[in-house]
């Protein structure tokens, strides 16, 4: 008799969720610590904010792009050969960090090659955990994009001490390396799916969870022409908006209104901190009401929060700051490969998870560099920020919107 999840057995999926939790710690819990080397970055090249952020936007974008491609791929080879190949760029790209003179190749190794390998980071673990549990999809996605918080926690005041040690270039040769051992390791454990295995998925007897969408599964040109698939990319385009401009520029600020770099550090640290509780929280919650609830949560959340960043120009005020936007930032990061199971399924998972992300990559591609530009005019992040509450108040309004998706028969050869 093969094993199932339901039996005694150890189920191999908690395997899944713990080596996507590996990748994703490293993989965006370093790429999201950019922050810490902008000032060192500025310092060696005498170059504006604008340009110190264009290289970031660059890659988000080109990261957000390649992640389709990752998605399509990871959805017909399997995530651990996407993962591998990923690895080996991304750990590439920052060890011939450690030999950039100029601003060319600086840009064409972060927002190139950098990017090419963090962008197969996303869609491939998060989907495959989703094709794994079926009753704790919610949490088990939660705990893997829980990852990326953890990092976010652990390397921006880390980083931040290599740094002072050893310098930007001798720390991005050792974060190099560190990427390729840990993330070509942890990547040789993850499986497509548990049918591969002769398992079935976790919790697959339970056909109540509101995460299973009671409709058919849709085909990618189906759930293309619906309304759902764009409001949900706009959604995200306007939370990466504001969350990279926050990554990026939040140590920046803090540092010029008088704190510390440890201590603007540790405010990307508490984000991450309150992030990681969003994801595994909301992606709890998640697994007994409608993703779209759990959508307008947090935004809601970010909105509150980005209102209050307005007035922060001390200390307790940003901590407070990044507690609320954190948990919702963590919380809608989650719910990405969640809402796209709910709307349109599990057949497309790792495509429709990495269309959303590219979304947001395009809007994170955006931000910084805008708000590096209205800096560099200003000589203030007053009017970045308040973009940045514009554009999350444009995502509420669209996500109290949200319904479920309707297929469109169209005449003509059936979608494939």
């Amino acid at each position: 008799m093969k094993p199932t999840a339901t039996g005694r057995r150890f189920f191999y999926g908690y395997i899944i969720v713990l080596a996507s939790f590996i990748v994703l710690v490293l993989g965006w819990g370093i790429y999201y610590s950019y922050g810490v080397f902008f000032g060192p970055l500025m310092d060696e090249f005498q170059w504006t904010r604008a340009v110190t952020s264009g290289a970031f936007s660059i890659a988000v974008f080109v990261s957000g792009l390649l992640g389709i491609f990752a998605g399509r791929l990871s959805d017909r080879l399997g995530p651990r050969i996407v993962v591998t190949f990923s690895a080996g760029l991304l750990s590439l790209g920052y060890m011939l960090m450690f030999l950039v003179q100029n601003t060319w190749q600086f840009y064409l190794l972060y927002g190139v090659l950098i990017a090419a390998g963090v962008g197969g980071f996303w869609s491939p673990p998060v989907s495959t955990v989703a094709r794994w549990f079926v009753g704790r999809r919610g949490l088990m996605t939660g705990i893997v994009s829980g990852g990326i918080s953890f990092g976010t926690i652990v390397f921006p005041p880390v980083v931040t001490q290599i740094i002072a040690i050893y310098g930007w270039r001798l720390s991005y040769l050792i974060i190099g390396i560190a990427t390729l051992v840990v993330v070509v390791t942890a990547a040789q454990f993850i499986r497509k799916s548990p049918e591969q295995m002769g398992l079935s998925p976790q919790g697959k007897a339970r056909t109540s969870s509101p995460n299973v969408s009671p409709l058919p599964g849709f085909s990618l040109k189906e759930a293309f022409y619906t309304r759902q698939f764009w409001m949900v990319s706009l959604i995200y385009f306007g939370f990466g908006l504001a969350l990279l401009t926050i990554i990026v520029h939040m140590v920046p600020y803090a540092t010029g209104i008088g704190i510390s770099d440890i201590n603007a550090a540790t405010v990307l640290s508490v984000l991450g901190g309150l992030s990681l509780v969003g994801r595994i929280g909301m992606g709890s919650i998640t697994d007994r009401l409608r993703a779209k609830v759990s959508t307008i949560i947090c935004l809601g959340l970010l909105t509150g929060s980005l209102i209050w960043l307005q007035f922060s120009d001390n200390l307790w005020k940003l901590y407070a700051f990044a507690v609320v936007f954190g948990f919702g930032y963590g919380g809608l990061s989650c719910l990405q490969s969640l809402i796209a199971a709910d709307l349109f399924g599990l057949a497309i998972l790792g495509v429709v998870t990495a269309i959303f992300s590219f979304s947001y990559c395009a809007g994170g591609a955006v931000g910084p560099v805008v708000a590096g530009y209205l800096f560099d005019i200003g000589g203030s992040y007053r009017w970045a920020f308040v973009l940045c509450l514009v554009m999350v108040v444009i995502a509420l309004f669209i996500g109290l919107s949200l319904k479920s998706p309707k297929k469109v028969r169209r005449r003509g050869p059936s979608a494939s």
